[in-house]
């Protein structure tokens, strides 16, 4: 476990070095310095993390701790990388989407190790720590293992999976230089209608917190003695805290109507739905990062019209987070989030500090952030405990990763990237996440024999499958990452199939009709309903529905989307509707339950609407009835043809 830091014996300790030094002979006190910074004790790996981290502030200069605390894109910095050094940066992040131009293993590395030379050039030799998004895996990365988003892995209902996905995630991360994920996220969903609803586990607090076994799988099992292994990453849990609970039509960003909103609750409902997965990700997985959330909070106690945007709320951060939930790791700050703080760049800034944020992601602002900090300390309204505190946790997670020892990125494990093992294990997890909502005269599994007709955009389009946060930020259709489709697996089980996109060619003689229906890549509040988004099936794809399952007797439907989709007025024409999420790159891991290689034994996450207009709908509501009900999901025996 972290310990906080301990002001007092950090200064005992100086007083009593500065006494030693005092009472050395002058030939030893005139030793050159370079010696004395190799000895010094922060430099050395067989002394307690603790007291490395309390040597090193102790010789750090105010300007030194603040660079420490700022975090810059790798745009910002790839057409300067002196400001690395001249900042005296503590990290570099890829947001989403962004990669070297040489996106593959080497590429990514050599990228980093660049990056961290600059910092190791600097006075103290201070190693910077490197953050991505790898959410269903090293998902910028073109060739990685691409797994299902969260909300399929809640629909699979095994935390060891998930924590097995963790550790691949963490491995191909970690060997192309990245240190440090911004995941898992944590939230719980309670309203279908966000675009962020596929990176929650579900819609039920108890779920989630136990799928918080990613963090173990990210970190392993004893984070600060195995985070220094070149398998491990440190993880962060996100978002803290309520971003999936937050009132459709709250948001007030751009033309978002659910993220990054406003949660309108009492304290103890809060605690109870949003906060709880939180409390297992710290003291049973010790994470090592959380990140606040864009959303704000609207406490009922005291009437409803004052929200509190998390970056700024010092009751959540500080007294919960810190204080109740005892966290020793450190907050980073969302993208340039602290900018929806009201009031100018400084009061932002100071406002952020010193309600608990540790360190900022200031994509193209960094340098702006460095001075804007030190200038708040130095007039007295940040105090100079609060730089010590956020900086002693940055340096606790850098010397335990090993940073210090070994800074450049381990490469050995990058021949594991994409390989056929962790693949396997994707596709395993792509058969356990596939619900079987309605299945009539046991129109599933398939019989290889048969002569299928598949349907439907989305059975043969990769991108879709693995929606956004792949490669790019929003993601995108077509053949973006290596991987097999729906309609590859199909055509590896059965031998006689007719694809056609759009349901034109001939059906004569088909056994069984499978359309694959679904959404197109999104993510975040892109893809909120109200903002050029709904839950309503496409025309095509109602299209396909009504045309496949007219004229081939036994007709299966698979949803490929990051969220229920209203099927109500057609679930009746369909023999057999799986809800197949989105899968990633294993798309053959559909087919293996879709033939019976594996049993279907998945169960929904969230409760599916029998209407957009029955949003928000979770199980535990007065007046719950939905089209299908939480944990709804057929089973079947696997069997083989």
């Amino acid at each position: 476990m972290r310990h906080p830091l301990r002001p007092a014996t950090r200064i005992g300790r100086i007083m009593i070095a500065l006494a030693v030094t005092a009472a050395m002979p002058t030939a030893l006190a005139a030793a050159p310095a370079a010696a004395a910074e190799r000895t010094a004790p922060y430099l050395n790996p067989r002394l307690p993390v603790d007291d490395r981290v309390d040597d090193l502030l102790g010789r750090m200069t105010l300007a030194e701790k603040v660079g420490q605390m700022a975090q810059a894109e790798r745009g910002a910095v790839a057409g300067d990388p002196e400001m690395i050094g001249r900042l005296g940066l503590g990290s570099v992040l890829s947001g989403g989407g962004s990669t070297p131009a040489d996106n593959t293993p080497e590429g990514w590395a050599d990228m980093v190790d660049g990056f961290q030379a600059e910092a190791l050039g600097t006075r103290l030799k201070i190693p910077l720590l490197y953050g991505v998004d790898s959410v269903h895996g090293h998902n910028n990365l073109v060739g990685a293992t691409v797994f299902p988003h969260n909300i399929g892995l809640g629909a699979a209902r095994d935390p060891r999976l998930v924590r097995r996905a963790a550790e691949i995630t963490a491995e191909e991360t970690r060997a192309t230089g990245p240190q440090w994920t911004f995941a898992p996220c944590v939230c719980v969903s309670r309203d279908v209608r966000w675009g962020r609803t596929y990176e929650s586990f579900g819609e039920d607090p108890r779920l989630v917190t136990g799928m918080t076994t990613a963090v173990e799988g990210l970190q392993g099992r004893r984070p600060s003695r195995d985070l220094d292994d070149p398998e491990h990453v440190l993880a962060t849990v996100k978002h803290f805290a309520g971003d999936g609970d937050t009132k459709f039509g709250s948001s007030t960003t751009g033309t978002y109507t659910i993220d990054q909103g406003v949660t309108i609750t009492d304290r103890r409902s809060f605690w109870r739905t949003n906060l709880v997965p939180y409390v297992r990700a710290i003291k049973k997985y010790d994470v090592g990062s959380v990140m606040p959330s864009f959303s704000s909070v609207d406490w009922t106690e005291d009437g409803v019209g004052n929200p509190l945007k998390m970056h700024a709320h010092e009751e959540l951060l500080t007294g919960v987070l810190k204080g109740r939930m005892d966290f020793e790791g450190f907050v980073i700050s969302d993208w340039e989030a602290i900018k929806q703080i009201p009031g100018d760049y400084p009061t932002q800034v100071r406002t952020s500090v010193n309600a608990g944020v540790d360190m900022f992601m200031e994509p193209y602002s960094a340098p702006q952030f460095v001075e804007t900090l030190i200038a708040e300390v130095e007039a007295g309204r940040v105090p100079m405990s609060r730089i010590d505190d956020a900086v002693g946790r940055i340096l606790t997670a850098k010397f335990e990763l090993g940073l210090f020892e070994r800074p450049y990125t381990d490469r050995s494990n990058a021949s594991e990237i994409g390989s056929r093992e962790h693949r396997a294990v994707a596709r395993e997890a792509v058969a356990k996440s596939q619900v079987l909502l309605k299945n009539d005269d046991r129109a599933l599994p398939l019989d290889r024999r048969d002569d299928i007709y598949v349907a439907g955009v989305n059975a043969d389009d990769i991108g879709n499958q693995a929606g956004g946060w792949t490669v790019t930020w929003q993601g995108q259709s077509g053949d973006i990452v290596p991987g097999t489709t729906i309609l590859d697996g199909i055509e590896r089980y059965a031998g006689d199939v007719t694809y056609s996109a759009d349901a034109s060619a001939s059906m004569d003689g088909a056994d069984v009709g499978v359309v694959v229906i679904g959404e197109t890549p999104y993510a975040e509040g892109v893809g909120d309903v109200g903002n050029g988004h709904t839950l309503n099936l496409s025309a095509a794809d109602r299209a396909n529905v009504e045309k496949v399952c007219a004229a081939i007797d036994t007709c299966v439907v698979l949803d490929v989307a990051g969220r229920p989709q209203i099927v109500t007025g057609l679930l009746p024409k369909m023999d057999a509707f799986v809800m197949s999420w989105l899968p990633g790159s294993e798309g053959i891991g559909v087919a293996d339950v879709l033939f019976g290689r594996r049993p279907f034994t998945g169960r929904l996450p969230v409760s599916w609407p029998r209407s957009e207009a029955q949003e928000p709908i979770n199980i535990g509501d007065r007046d719950y009835d939905p089209l299908f009900r939480y944990g709804h999901g057929l089973r079947t025996r696997g069997h083989h043809h």
